[in-house]
């Protein structure tokens, strides 16, 4: 009952989008409208990663039935079942989807000139080559970064001013590849595939499925892999 009313408050802000002709101006409603309009704008960026096709009627239907208790026509475990399957779905498909975007942006990635590729499938691009000491698995390095998704859209950075700190046994495994072909003052640009990064599952409402990791790097220094270093750290 409990995991039914959360996919209930999950699927409310459907409702939202049961829209009139013309939109009413919930500003200067009465409350009850304003509250209502701004409890389905709230809750609808729950809907944002479930790509599922509503029939809004019907929907409407079920909500009022079971808020107000009338006559189901489904028990809540056929319900259950029916919205999981259909969510497992909707979430095969966008991985599918994701799966051949990705395939088809390394592919044509990897036949520019400028793009090295490694045996892993690491791509990377060096905007700023220097000679030097490079790291190995076991080092800590301070870097400048900037990741984004394959379309531009950003979702990490260093944003310090004096760089991070990563330990390359410590992060993905594209990362730890890519940091160890660079000396220090060198910038770099990778495209870590998902299978070097967080793979088909990616991590939820942040990485999506099969997503390849663009990121521009600058490697500051290599610092010293001391047990007092890396405490030093995890403690930031």
């Amino acid at each position: 009952m409990k995991k039914l009313f959360v996919i209930v408050c999950l699927l409310l802000p459907v409702l939202s989008l049961q829209a009139k002709a013309i939109q009413e101006d919930y500003k200067n409603a009465e409350e009850r409208s304003r509250v209502s309009y701004a409890f389905g704008m709230l809750m609808a960026s729950n809907l944002k990663s479930i790509d599922l096709e509503f029939d809004y009627n019907a929907f409407a239907d079920g909500l009022k039935t079971m808020l107000e208790s009338l006559d189901l026509q489904f028990s809540e475990q056929e319900a259950m079942e029916m919205v999981e399957a259909a969510i497992q779905k909707s979430m095969e498909k966008t991985s599918e989807e994701n799966q051949r975007r990705e395939t088809e942006f390394l592919t044509k990635n990897s036949q520019r000139p400028e793009i090295n590729v490694t045996p892993s499938g690491l791509q990377y691009e060096i905007i700023t080559a220097t000679d030097g000491e490079k790291p190995n698995e076991k080092s800590i390095v301070r870097v400048y970064y900037n990741g984004t998704f394959i379309d531009g859209t950003p979702f990490d950075s260093s944003n310090e001013d004096d760089g991070a700190y990563i330990p390359l046994d410590m992060v993905i495994s594209g990362w730890t590849e890519g940091l160890m072909l660079m000396s220090p003052g060198s910038k770099y640009r990778f495209y870590i595939p998902s299978s070097l990064a967080y793979g088909k599952e990616g991590i939820q409402s942040i990485i999506p499925p099969y997503s390849t990791l663009v990121f521009m790097v600058e490697l500051l220094e290599i610092t010293e892999n001391e047990n007092s270093d890396l405490e030093r750290i995890r403690n930031r």
